[in-house]
């Protein structure tokens, strides 16, 4: 029982540094010739940005607070450029807001997903179809880490919106390729020119079947 005790306390150590970045605001914008500008807004909390600062976490603070860090990040990668940084504070949070100017697709897809595993997109300039995973479907199969991510995720959600030069759609599937037609507590505007979705954290993070995001023009 000890054991399992100290595995819990580790993972929920972990599920904090991890958890740091709570919500998030992402507005693309795709222009005729397959460019166009992103505008990102996200919270970090402001209890757990500390903790990611202690002597011996620094390591674990993965997540871009500074203006410094975006430069850096940037100049790193082909197709995309900082526009504008700022940051502010209140009680709760860390407040980031970037906006940069990116080339074509391949270039947003190297800011947002480095790694090339959760992003991805099909197409060419006329049409295409731009992806994003959210979660896999892990689901969170244990009582009191569940109620510990419903805890520290109340409140927050992740935002995407994207505006095409055309007509657009978004559909959102799980991990087996199935439609979900419904999120509890989302918000979904499917098609137009502009389309757009506010999923509950929780909601995402706790997601048994997973969620994927399809925005195609």
């Amino acid at each position: 029982m000890k054991f399992k005790q100290i595995l819990c306390f580790f993972a929920l150590l972990l599920l904090f540094i991890l958890s740091s970045c709570l919500g998030a605001d992402l507005d693309i914008t795709i222009n005729q010739n397959g460019g166009g500008t992103m505008a990102l807004e996200y919270r970090i909390s402001r209890s757990l940005d500390s903790l990611g600062k202690l002597d011996g976490n620094e390591r674990w603070n993965t997540i871009p607070a500074g203006k410094a860090d975006f430069e850096r990040s940037l100049a790193r990668l082909p197709g995309i450029k900082l526009l504008s940084f700022s940051s502010g504070e209140d009680e709760k949070n860390l407040n980031i807001s970037v906006k940069a100017e990116f080339s074509d697709i391949d270039g947003l897809l190297a800011f947002m997903d480095a790694q090339g595993s959760v992003s991805s997109f099909t197409g060419g300039i006329n049409s295409g179809s731009l992806s994003f995973i959210l979660n896999e479907g892990q689901g969170i199969k244990n009582p009191l880490l569940n109620n510990l991510i419903e805890s520290i995720s109340r409140g927050y959600a992740i935002r995407m919106k994207v505006t095409f030069p055309g007509p657009g759609r978004l559909e959102i599937f799980d991990n087996k390729g199935r439609t979900l037609n419904t999120i509890p507590g989302s918000e979904i505007n499917p098609t137009g020119k502009t389309v757009s979705c506010s999923i509950p954290l929780y909601g995402i993070l706790s997601s048994p079947e997973g969620i994927k995001l399809v925005f195609s023009y």
